[in-house]
């Protein structure tokens, strides 16, 4: 970071990243202020590096020929939302997507990649689990110290419940007395899908599996079975088929996570039903005053 002098790329940028090595609900955040970006009429692009996947050129996503093996699970969800680009060269791909258009350019992780210049940086974090036990890797979960991020954040945004925000606040609020610090859930999304008594077979390949099988849960799902991976996990056809064995043998449905869902084999898609979320900020002001200083107001 010392040695490197951020490159302007000529739209703003702001980064939604951690502190923390593992998830922390960056992707939900991302999607949420791409969304808020796309209602002040503004023309965001996602930047990401695509991890999990082994494109290294300089991409933009099509969901209807890429798969989470070629560009990355995240990357196929962000693209939902805002045209997605991937590369390991984060202002090579910042100058392509302002060249198709983009006005502004969100980036899922690199608050620690100093190459391009960021106007806001947001740190995500898991109000529960907060930074741990301050000490940073392999000492304790952290990628830099508290201090030295801090410094050069403008919002943090601790996502968990009530207990959890509390818990955080009062252990880490000293540590961020500069600037806003924001509270958001992640909630499931309401689709009309009736969950209640519903015998499920859950798997998921996220940072913290218990947060989504909690969530089918308090949802009144009835979990015959709670199957936690590995972090974006590769969902083999050989792995699918064990459960899919395993959930016709409980007579319970398949259920898995958007992310996870973004890895599903072809021949499985149909089989397995997914729980999307989105994120809930309880105050949305020092958000869109952040985005207002960009100058992105809504109409």
């Amino acid at each position: 970071m010392r040695r490197t002098q951020p490159e302007n790329v000529g739209v703003p940028v702001i980064c939604i990243g951690n502190a923390v090595a593992g998830g922390a609900g960056k992707t939900p955040v991302a999607m949420s202020v791409a969304d808020r970006l796309l209602m002040h009429g503004a023309k965001p692009h996602f930047l990401s590096r695509g991890y999990g996947g082994t494109t290294t050129e300089t991409t933009l996503v099509d969901p209807s020929r890429h798969s989470a093996s070629d560009v990355g699970d995240e990357p196929l969800l962000l693209a939902r939302h805002a045209p997605t680009w991937v590369a390991q060269n984060r202002v090579a791909v910042a100058r392509a997507a302002v060249s198709a258009g983009a006005e502004i350019l969100v980036l899922d992780d690199g608050f620690q990649n100093p190459s391009v210049d960021k106007d806001l940086s947001i740190v995500v974090a898991d109000a529960a689990r907060g930074f741990g036990n301050g000490r940073c890797l392999p000492a304790g979960p952290l990628r830099e110290r508290v201090a030295s991020g801090m410094a050069r954040a403008d919002l943090v945004l601790a996502i968990g419940d009530a207990t959890a925000q509390e818990t955080f606040a009062r252990i880490w609020g000293a540590a961020i007395p500069a600037i806003p610090l924001v509270r958001g859930r992640i909630e499931p999304l309401a689709t009309g899908m009736t969950w209640t008594d519903l015998p499920v077979f859950a798997f998921a390949g996220i940072g913290d599996p218990d947060k989504f099988f909690a969530a089918l849960a308090e949802l009144g799902a009835r979990l015959e079975a709670a199957v936690p991976l590995a972090d974006h996990q590769p969902l083999t056809p050989a792995l699918m088929t064990r459960l899919a064995a395993q959930a016709r043998g409980a007579r319970a449905q398949l259920v898995t996570t958007e992310k996870d869902a973004a890895r599903l084999p072809p021949a499985f898609r149909g089989l397995v039903l997914t729980l999307p979320v989105r994120l809930r900020i309880a105050d949305t002001a020092p958000l869109e005053g952040a985005l207002s200083a960009l100058g992105f107001t809504r109409p």
